[in-house]
């Protein structure tokens, strides 16, 4: 009787056993996105409430967002704030924060200070949020282009150049 292979045994020819295939690999991501890559963001108030497009909560936000860069190595590029969610695109340092504890760190102190500001419940964002890896300066700038016009879209106004609670904190390269 010949031995029994065990089944995590390597075939002689270098292959997985027949009965435990290999595993699954992923292929390497270019460096430049790999470490630092711009994420698009959207999140939105809690319930939908209509309390972000105000010159308080645009004051609150691009301050919280300004030294968010000192405060977690986050940085805050573009930004579009409409009555009940906002759009913005950010990137990070070399070993900033992990992004879910960066995103938790902003809407956190902006809660209680939106709140303060507008006199109401500090539930100020959902919990979830969406975010996109871009993976070309031509994604960023479609991005951006599409997002821009949301006020227009939602006949706030009658260009996007109208819309006051849009800016730019830090020159994101790509």
């Amino acid at each position: 009787m010949p031995p029994r292979r065990r089944d995590n045994a390597v075939r002689p020819e270098g292959g997985p056993s027949p009965r435990r295939p290999a595993p699954f690999r992923h292929l390497a991501h270019v460096p430049s996105f790999r470490d630092n890559p711009i994420v698009f963001f959207t999140t939105c108030t809690y319930q939908r409430a209509r309390i972000l497009a105000s010159p308080q909560g645009e004051r609150i936000l691009y301050e919280i967002w300004q030294r968010s860069a000192d405060h977690g190595g986050w940085y805050v590029g573009r930004y579009i704030l409409m009555p009940d969610h906002v759009h913005f695109f950010a990137r990070p340092e070399i070993g900033a924060r992990r992004m879910a504890d960066w995103v938790q760190m902003w809407k956190s102190i902006s809660s209680r200070q939106i709140a303060a500001a507008l006199c109401i419940n500090p539930a100020i964002w959902q919990t979830n949020y969406f975010d996109r890896y871009l993976r070309s300066s031509e994604s960023y700038s479609e991005k951006w282009h599409y997002v821009e016009q949301n006020a227009v879209r939602a006949g706030l106004v009658e260009t996007m150049e109208a819309w006051p609670y849009r800016g730019t904190i830090h020159d994101l390269m790509f």
